[in-house]
């Protein structure tokens, strides 16, 4: 089974190896038929501390490294292959 690959921007680098990435989507309103945005954060695994606030990143499932940190973050040429 493939692993998910989702894009968001890093809202949170304040952990060590850890950044906290906001996942947005965009979902029909069951009643109004008007598209609005979710947005969901998840804790993802950077083993080199590269990554700021602000950048736009790809996590991709993994196993699990801790409490919270099911997802890593793949580096863009590993990404492009994925999708």
């Amino acid at each position: 089974m493939p692993r998910r690959v989702l894009q968001g921007t890093v809202v949170s680098d304040k952990n060590d190896k850890t950044v906290i990435v906001s996942v947005e989507r965009r979902v029909m309103h069951p009643v109004y038929k008007k598209f609005i945005r979710r947005s969901k954060r998840y804790a993802a695994h950077d083993e080199g501390n590269a990554h700021k606030i602000g950048d736009v990143v790809f996590i991709r499932e993994c196993r699990p490294i801790s409490k919270s940190k099911r997802w890593e973050v793949v580096d863009e040429s590993a990404a492009a292959g994925a999708n």
